[in-house]
């Protein structure tokens, strides 16, 4: 949830009573004030994609909230109106919306009749990131040509200015990779950083003052197989680098799959959950978000948003298996052939220290709860003061950006005529003057509340905590830099005996300031809120709605239930599989190479690929059970060659099987550096394309194999959707099992499971054993999105 980790508390200082009230705060709750119970949004619920009814598609999805108190979101050029005829692409299109799920287009941020002068002629601009700097919306975008430029804005649809380039279309020093993918970093003293990468490197390099030009050096952070669209957060005491890989836009054959790793630095290292440094030349586990089975694939390009519960939420762009393509849609670079990528979001829990999409259930249809954009206190002060009992000098502002707002003098104060029960979480937009301060005060009950004051003239954020006589206090100190006379969002979050403030600019988990103080024996966040300033300041946007409960389990994984013997294998008889009475048979038997040796089935690697019209590799198979099942094996492996390949297949035909492997591909910007994969590819027939592709192949990637990897394919048939849901899980050790993404494929007749080691020659492959099993009954059987457990 949104409290950001809860950072080490400080050390509590006991203050006196009037040091509290010193800023004006009533002292006592109104006595008109009125009690609201239970969630901004009760019971309310959404369907993804949330664009569905808006637009046909909304690729790299970014998202804030505005000073008007409304969401926007901002997507990559696309045709977003194809499906009522109307041709070519918006550039930038923009939504809004009131309440992160209804949403309503806008406009563009660039028109077609202002192309910036600094474009190519067949430049598209790509990945918008958006952030509030100082009082202006940043856009960040890409170039399809290569590049990364800057567009500011007063408000957040415009008017846009221009800055050129951030980053040359052209490579940087010391970091290879396209300069495509960027997203924006503020740390917690005020120093801007820019990661940007994509097919396969990602880097980082420090910004000036205001975000408008690097500054370098430029470092290295991850690197990966088709690594792309990198986000950082800040949650508690480490950074988190939430990437995407495996291919963002090739229909239902796209392996787009969110992973994330973190560090204690900005430039990293960042490592996994398995403790996988990001720039090893491996593939990747630590899944935030991976298909699941839900009918979407290709879900990635990932955003973050945290709503008036202090939930955070996972913001990303996903593929419908059943309206995967466009038909060839005319733009700028000419014809292409786009894949439809609507907007979705979903519930992003904080577990362990690490964030999951759903607590590892994946992503949602519908049904879920709607994110809180509402509460017992809301106030925009679109009508005035009338919600709240004033002290003090107290006006209603306007601006353009924000609208109305209410502006309070030296020692004034408001004080809500609602009270809000129970844990809580308080959010309001502030700013005052450089010897000012802003409180937002929660559990205003007497002279009993907590307030957290964004403090300039001392220059920290502090909270402090009354009940009766006794104050505790806790401090964090502001940026040097820090600019308190432009909109800053000031967080108030009261759970249990934990009271933590926290200040950033736009509230994208990137907070310039955290501190915690543990609240005294007795005291309860139940009461009125109130916002208040000491030498004058403005309020905006006050909420204070219930605390949103945080996740602590993870969804259980798939768990194997009875060993199946006759459809298992431990390598351990005279006879080779495949000949005489064996249960295995050969689609292409070698005239030599596999053999039984120690109890393994030992084969070395052919020089025969699998992989559309190219179907020369040999497939060792056996029947599957006729009910959902999951197959395992282990297998050590010494490739060293590029895709060289072995491992686990379910195979109907040459052109339609799924694939499980440990495999080697080269680092697209580093010749001749190749990467260990654990790789999960399907192929099967694409006839949605224009025109039709015949078979079509896809990969998504799993966690880093070892010389020893255990493989796993649980297998689940849906009925509805008349299709095989197949999740991969890997391991290095046979105990710990790193849960992926899930393919779908039709049913279109029996999968049989199988055996690989194929593409080039120089590798052994050597199989301990084939174990299929029955599925435990109970917990754990669903094929959603990854995880890891234990």
């Amino acid at each position: 949830m949104g409290l950001r980790g809860r950072p080490a508390r400080s050390a509590a200082t006991v203050l006196s009573v009037g040091l509290l009230l010193a800023g004006g705060l009533s002292a006592v709750a109104p006595a008109d004030a009125v009690t609201a119970h239970g969630a901004g949004s009760p019971s309310a619920t959404y369907t993804n994609p949330i664009t569905s009814n808006v637009v046909d598609t909304f690729p790299d999805p970014a998202m804030i909230r505005g000073k008007d108190g409304s969401w926007y979101a901002y997507g990559t050029t696309n045709p977003i109106f194809n499906s009522a005829g109307e041709p070519g692409e918006h550039i930038l299109p923009v939504l809004r919306s009131d309440n992160m799920v209804d949403w309503t287009y806008v406009g563009d941020v660039v028109s077609p009749d202002a192309i910036p002068p600094f474009w190519q002629s067949n430049s598209r601009a790509w990945a918008p990131d958006i952030r509030y700097v100082d009082g202006q919306y940043h856009l960040t975008y890409a170039l399809s040509t290569g590049g990364i430029a800057l567009a500011t804005a007063p408000t957040p649809t415009g008017p846009w200015t221009q800055h050129g380039l951030l980053v040359p279309s052209a490579a940087v020093a010391g970091c290879p990779t396209g300069n495509i993918d960027q997203a924006l970093f503020t740390d917690t003293d005020g120093t801007h950083y820019l990661y940007w990468g994509s097919y396969d490197v990602i880097c980082v390099s420090k910004t000036n003052a205001d975000a408008t030009a690097l500054t370098g050096p430029v470092t290295q952070v991850a690197q990966g197989r088709r690594m792309e669209g990198a986000f950082v957060v800040k949650h508690g005491d480490f950074y988190y680098l939430m990437y995407s890989d495996g291919g963002c836009c090739d229909g239902a054959f796209s392996g787009y799959t969110v992973k994330v790793g973190r560090s204690r630095s900005p430039y990293g290292p960042f490592e996994d959950d398995e403790g996988t440094d990001l720039m090893s030349l491996s593939s990747k586990g630590g899944f935030v978000l991976a298909p699941n089975g839900n009918g979407f694939t290709g879900v990635g390009h990932n955003a973050v948003q945290t709503d008036l519960s202090g939930q955070d939420w996972i913001v990303y762009h996903g593929i419908s298996n059943a309206d995967p393509d466009f038909p060839p849609v005319q733009s700028r670079a000419g014809e292409l052939k786009l894949s439809k990528r609507p907007m979705l979001i979903d519930r992003l829990a904080w577990i362990d220290g690490w964030p999951v999409a759903n607590a590892g259930a994946g992503g949602s249809v519908s049904g879920a709860a709607a994110p809180v954009t509402t509460g017992p206190v809301d106030d925009s002060f679109a009508t005035g003061l009338g919600a709240w009992v004033s002290r003090g000098p107290a006006v209603v502002g306007d601006e353009t950006d924000p609208g109305r707002f209410a502006r309070l003098g030296d020692g004034a104060a408001l004080t809500s005529k609602v009270r809000v029960e129970g844990d809580l979480h308080a959010r309001a937009d502030v700013r005052t003057s450089p010897g000012g301060a802003v409180g937002l005060r929660a559990g205003v009950n007497g002279r009993n509340g907590a307030v957290a004051w964004l403090d300039a003239q001392a220059g920290e954020l502090r909270v402090e905590v009354t009940h009766g006589d006794t104050t505790v206090r806790s401090a964090a100190p502001l940026p040097a830099a820090f600019d308190a006379s432009t909109w800053k969002v000031l967080t108030l979050d009261w759970v249990g005996d934990h009271v933590t403030a926290s200040v950033s600019e736009d509230d994208l988990i990137d907070p310039l300031a955290v501190t915690t103080a543990t609240a005294l024996r007795n005291a309860t966040p139940s009461g009125a809120i109130a916002v208040s300033a000491r030498r004058g300041g403005d309020v905006d946007n006050v909420s204070a709605a219930p605390a949103a409960r945080p996740v602590t389990e993870r969804v259980p994984d798939p768990v194997p239930g009875r060993l199946l013997t006759e459809y298992s294998d431990d390598f351990e008889g005279t006879g080779m599989p495949g000949t005489g009475g064996s249960a295995w048979s050969w689609v292409r038997q070698p005239a030599a190479g596999p053999r039984l040796e120690g109890g393994r089935l030992v084969w070395p690697t052919q020089a025969a690929e699998l992989y559309t019209g190219s179907n020369t590799a040999s497939v060792l198979l056996r029947d599957a059970p006729r009910s959902d099942y999951l197959v395992e094996t282990k297998l050590s492996f010494d490739g060293s060659r590029a895709s060289q390949q072995a491992g686990l297949v379910l195979y109907q035909n040459d052109d339609r099987y799924l694939k499980l492997v440990h495999s080697l591909l080269p680092l697209n910007r580093k010749p001749g550096q190749l990467l260990h994969q654990t790789e999960f590819g399907k192929e099967a027939e694409r006839p949605t394309a224009t025109p039709p592709v015949a078979v079509a192949n896809g990969p998504m990637f799993g966690a880093a194999p070892a010389e020893t990897t255990w493989l796993r394919l649980y297998v689940r048939h849906d009925v509805v959707h008349d299709e095989y849901d197949v999740r991969m899980a890997s391991s290095t050790d046979g105990e710990r099992w790193e849960w992926g993404g899930t393919w779908s494929l039709s049913d279109q007749g029996d999968l049989r499971i199988g055996l690989v080691s194929m593409n080039t020659a120089g590798a052994t492959a050597k199989f301990d054993y084939v174990h299929t099993y029955d599925m435990a009954q109970g917990a754990g059987t669903q094929a959603a999105g990854g995880g890891t457990t234990s």
